[in-house]
Parts: C-alpha cells; structure tokens; sequence
C-alpha cells in the first residue's frame, strides 16, 4: 500500500487516487442524531457507488447538464455527489422539504438551475412524486434512485474531460431577500 503525500487536480483524481492506494480506509463515517454511528463508506467503496451513479448519467448523455440532489445528509448522498463530479454532471444539493412543506423552494432552485434530472432514493421519491408532477417545471425533471443503480454499472465508467476549473456544483443560498440565488463553486486544486 502507498501511503505517501499524493496531490491531485481534482476530487475525482483524488478520489480514485485512495481507492486504488487506501481501498480499505474510512472516508466518510456518518452519524445518526450526531452522535451514533449510522453507516461509512471506505474509499474504494464510495469510487464504486460513485462510478456506478456516474455511468448511469453518462448512458443518459447529462454531462455538462443540472442534476438536483434532493438528501439526507448520508451515504447515498455523497455517493451522488461523487457520481456527478465522476460523470461532468453539475449537482444541485438540497435537502427534503419538511412534513406540510411546499416544494416552492425546490421548484424555484430547479428552474433557475435548468435541471436535467433528480437524483435521490426510492423512499424520498415516493414521499414527493405526487408534487412533482403537480408542478410546472419539476413535472419535466428526469427522476433517478441512485439506491436502486446497481454498482456492475461501474465498470461502464469512461472518465469525463474535467479539469480544476470546470464547474463542479451550485450552492444555493436564500439570501437576505429570501430568493434562492446560486454560487458556482469549481473543481478546486492542489487536493492532499
């Protein structure tokens, strides 16, 4: 095993990086209530999961495109965030809306966005399906489980042209006047 200092361009790079040098050590540890461990992910399994989801978007030509990641803060979701950097895929992290919540927000952060497609799991599709197709623009937003994308689509992964410089997410924020207004955030250098 290669333990030494390695420096990446990208998340990607380093990703695969540790999977290939680290494959068996933790990189994320997730806590249930902030406290109780809820799951983890080594290196070499969050690659997998993330070149499974990344295949999955490539098979559906979205790369450059918008993708909405609609999670609770766990492994699916940082598993779809690897797998729309891995794909060229642009995310758009949101959490669920609340119980008796309207999905405005969503719906506002979607169209400004111009997303292509939903990435979530089965359960959070169930709970906002029927909303979706009461609005006007998420009614024509593609919708993905991710927890239902086998990790055999892994090997179908073709790595994307990225570089440090190319747009990785938008961050959506409300702002002082309460309209959500998006950040591009890159692909960042120099990673360790």
């Amino acid at each position: 095993m290669n333990n030494t200092k390695h420096t990446s361009n990208t998340l990607v790079e380093l990703l695969q990086w540790r999977s290939e040098n680290q494959p068996e050590k933790l990189a994320y540890t997730f806590l249930a209530d902030g406290e109780r461990e809820a799951g983890s992910l080594t290196y070499k399994e969050l690659d997998t999961r993330a070149k499974s989801i990344a295949a999955k978007l490539q098979s559906l030509g979205l790369a450059g495109e918008r993708a909405l990641l609609i999670y609770n803060s766990d492994s699916e979701y940082i598993s779809a965030f690897f797998g729309c950097l891995y794909a060229g895929v642009i995310s758009v992290p949101l959490h669920p809306p609340g119980k008796n919540k309207s999905l405005s927000r969503i719906s506002s952060i979607a169209e400004d966005s111009n997303a292509k497609v939903t990435l979530s799991i089965k359960e959070i599709q169930t709970e906002l399906e029927k909303d979706f197709t009461k609005d006007n623009f998420l009614k024509s937003v593609q919708w993905i489980d991710s927890d239902e994308i086998s990790n055999e689509l892994s090997k179908d992964w073709k790595q994307p042209d990225i570089s440090p410089d190319t747009l990785a997410y938008l961050q959506y924020t409300s702002g002082s006047t309460g309209v959500p207004k998006g950040v591009m955030v890159n692909r960042q250098k120099s990673f360790t």
